[in-house]
C-alpha cells in the first residue's frame, strides 16, 4: 500500500533496494551511492512525517504493514497460550487472547485480530468482532482476575461488526456488559491503541487504568468516512471529518482521553516493526510496575474517577 505523501520515500527505497541487489550480485561496489541515498531517505522521512494531517494519520493507522496482534505476541512474549470460545456461541477470530509472559510478568493478553491475506481477513472479519468475541474477551478478563493477573488489551479495529446476525446475538448488550464489568475488574488493566480504534468495537475491550496510543494511531467515535456521510452526505469529505473528530493521539492526550503516547520510530510502525513492538512492550512493563503496587480496591476507585471525569466542561 502506497501513501500519497510517501511517494518520494518509496522512490528512494526502491533505488536503495536496486543498488543493494546489484552489489550482492557482485556487479560493483555502490557503498558511496548507498550512503548518499540513505541520507536522502532519512531526510525525506523526516520531512514527510513532520507535520502529518489527521487524515494522513488515519491512512498510516490502516496501513496493512503495521504490526498486528500476532506480531506483538511473537515479538513481545516468551510464552503465549491462546484460549478459545465464549462458552455460549462460538470462537470469534476477530478477537484473540490468552495467557502471556512479557519479561518476567505474566498477563492476560487480548486484542483485535486482522489478517495479512484475503483468507485471513475473511476469517477474522477484518478485525470487526461479533458478540461472541466480546464475550470471550470478558471470560478471559474474569479468568485473569481469578488468578490476580493484569489484563493487557491491544486495540486495532474499524469497529464492531454491525451485521444483522451480530445484532441478533446481542452485539450492543455484549459491549455494554463489557464496559460494566471492566470498570470494576480488580486487576491492573492496560489498553493500547496500536492502529485504528473505532467506536464501540474499540471500547468493548478498552476500559483501563492506563490508556495509551501509538503516535500514528487513531481513536474515534466513528470513522471519518462514516462521519462525512452523516454530516455532508459525502464520504469524499473524510479528510475534513478527520480534522473535526480530534482522533489523533496528540488531540486525545490534550482532551484527557488517553494517558500516554508511545512514539513510533521515524517512518511509522509499518517501516520499523521490531522497534515499535519493543516500544510497546517497554511501555506495558513500565506502567505495570507502578500499577502492581496499587491495591485492587484503589484500582477500581481510580478507574471509576478517571472515566467519570471524561466529557466534563467547566
Amino acid at each position: 500500500m502506497e501513501l500519497d505523501f510517501e511517494n518520494k520515500i518509496i522512490a528512494l527505497e526502491e533505488q536503495i533496494a536496486d543498488l543493494a541487489g546489484l552489489s550482492e550480485k557482485g556487479e560493483g561496489s555502490f557503498r558511496a551511492e548507498l550512503a548518499e541515498l540513505n541520507v536522502k531517505l532519512e531526510k525525506a522521512i523526516s520531512e514527510a512525517y513532520k507535520d502529518l494531517t489527521p487524515w494522513q494519520m488515519v491512512q498510516i493507522a490502516r496501513h496493512p504493514q503495521r504490526p498486528l496482534i500476532k506480531d506483538y505476541i511473537e515479538g513481545m512474549t516468551s510464552e503465549f497460550v491462546e484460549l478459545h470460545g465464549d462458552r455460549c456461541f462460538g470462537d470469534d477470530r476477530g478477537i484473540i487472547g490468552g495467557f502471556a509472559t512479557l519479561g518476567s510478568q505474566r498477563v492476560m493478553l487480548i486484542g483485535h485480530q486482522k489478517g495479512t491475506s484475503v483468507e485471513e481477513n475473511m476469517e477474522c472479519n477484518f478485525g470487526m468482532a461479533s458478540p461472541e468475541g466480546y464475550r470471550k474477551a470478558m471470560r478471559l478478563m474474569k479468568l485473569a482476575e481469578s488468578y490476580s493477573l493484569p489484563v493487557v488489551s491491544l486495540i486495532d479495529t474499524p469497529g464492531a461488526y454491525p451485521g444483522a446476525d451480530a445484532e441478533a446475538r446481542g452485539q450492543a448488550e455484549a459491549i455494554a456488559r463489557n464496559l460494566t464489568e471492566m470498570s470494576v475488574l480488580e486487576v491492573p488493566m492496560i489498553v493500547i491503541v496500536t492502529g485504528e480504534g473505532g467506536s464501540g468495537g474499540a471500547i468493548g475491550i478498552g476500559i483501563g487504568d492506563r490508556i495509551m496510543m501509538l503516535s500514528n494511531s487513531v481513536y474515534s467515535v466513528i470513522s471519518p468516512e462514516g462521519c462525512a456521510s452523516i454530516l455532508w452526505r459525502d464520504g469524499a469529505k473524510a479528510p475534513e471529518a478527520a480534522n473535526a473528530l480530534k482522533l489523533t493521539a496528540e488531540s486525545l492526550l490534550k482532551l484527557g482521553i488517553i494517558d500516554e503516547i508511545i512514539p513510533e520510530p521515524p517512518g511509522g510502525a509499518h517501516r520499523r516493526r521490531k522497534e515499535t513492538i519493543a516500544a510497546v512492550k517497554n511501555a506495558i512493563l513500565k506502567n505495570l510496575k507502578s500499577l502492581n503496587k496499587v491495591s485492587p480496591r484503589k484500582l477500581v476507585d481510580k478507574r471509576y474517577d478517571k472515566f467519570a471525569q471524561m466529557g466534563k466542561f467547566f
